[in-house]
C-alpha cells in the first residue's frame, strides 16, 4: 500500500470553474501577446511566473522581468476577483476520498503551481486545514497532512520537487510508495520524474485522449476513484 498521495489543487481536487485558465489567459493577452489554446494547456499546472514568461515569449512579446512581474500581479488580481465572485468548491466526494485515504494511514498532500499567498486564501475559502506537523500521527481534525507550493521549491512542475518536498515533510522515503495525481500533462510528467505512481484525472480541461499522451499508470474519472485502487487498499 502507498504511504503518501499527492494531489494537484485546481482541476483535480478543487473545482474553480476554469478561473485559473481565464486569469492566465487574460494576464498574457493583456500584454498584447497572442495565445493559442494548445499553448495555454501545455503550460497549465506549472509555476505561474514560469508559465507567463513562456506564454509571453510564445505570443511574440519579450518577457522582461518587469513585464512578467506586472502580468503575474494582474493574474493574481484576476484570480482573486474570480474566486470572490464565484468561490471554488471541492469536487463532489473529494473530501470524503481524502479522509478515506488518511483513515487507512496514507498521508495526503496538496501540491500546486500557485504561490503560498494564493493557496492560503484558497484553502481558507474551502475551510480546509493542514496539519501543523505533517509527520505527526494522522489526525481526522485536519483535511490534509501537507501543502506544497511553488514558493517552497526550486522549480515547479514538471520538475519532481513538489512531490519530493511533500515526501520530505511527511517523512516518506520510498518513491515507489507515493502516488501523485493531477489533471494536466505536466502533473503526469512530474509524477513520473519523481518516481511515483502517475495518475491523471478527467475533472480538468483535458480529455482522456489528451491525458493519455502523458506518462501515466492510471487515467481515472476523478480523485474519488483513487481510494479503490489496489495500491490504496490494505493487504
Amino acid at each position: 500500500m502507498i504511504e503518501l498521495a499527492v494531489f494537484d489543487m485546481a482541476g483535480t481536487t478543487i473545482d474553480d470553474g476554469g478561473a485559473v485558465y481565464r486569469a492566465l489567459s487574460e494576464a498574457v493577452t493583456g500584454a498584447g501577446a497572442t495565445l493559442s489554446d494548445s499553448d495555454l494547456q501545455a503550460w497549465m499546472g506549472t509555476d505561474k511566473v514560469q508559465a507567463i514568461t513562456a506564454l509571453l515569449d510564445l505570443g511574440g512579446i519579450s518577457p522582461t522581468d518587469e513585464l512578467v512581474a506586472s502580468r503575474f500581479a494582474a493574474f493574481k488580481v484576476a484570480l482573486a476577483e474570480a474566486y470572490r465572485t464565484d468561490p471554488p468548491t471541492a469536487f463532489d466526494g473529494v473530501p470524503e476520498a481524502l479522509a478515506s485515504l488518511r483513515s487507512r494511514g496514507i498521508r495526503v498532500a496538496l501540491s500546486t503551481g500557485f504561490d503560498r499567498p494564493v493557496v492560503e486564501g484558497l484553502l481558507a475559502s474551502l475551510g480546509w486545514t493542514a496539519a501543523k506537523d505533517p509527520a505527526a500521527p494522522i489526525s481526522p481534525s485536519t483535511t490534509v497532512d501537507a501543502v506544497v507550493t511553488t514558493s517552497d521549491v526550486a522549480a515547479g512542475r514538471p520538475a519532481p520537487y513538489l512531490i519530493h518536498h511533500a515526501m520530505e515533510l511527511t517523512g516518506v522515503h520510498d518513491v515507489a510508495r507515493v502516488l501523485a495525481a493531477g489533471d494536466t500533462l505536466v502533473d503526469l510528467q512530474a509524477a513520473r520524474n519523481a518516481g511515483a505512481i502517475s495518475v491523471g484525472v478527467l475533472t480538468g480541461a483535458l480529455s482522456r485522449e489528451a491525458l493519455t499522451e502523458g506518462p501515466h499508470d492510471y487515467i481515472l474519472g476523478g480523485v474519488v476513484d483513487i481510494p479503490a485502487l489496489a495500491e490504496c487498499r490494505p493487504g
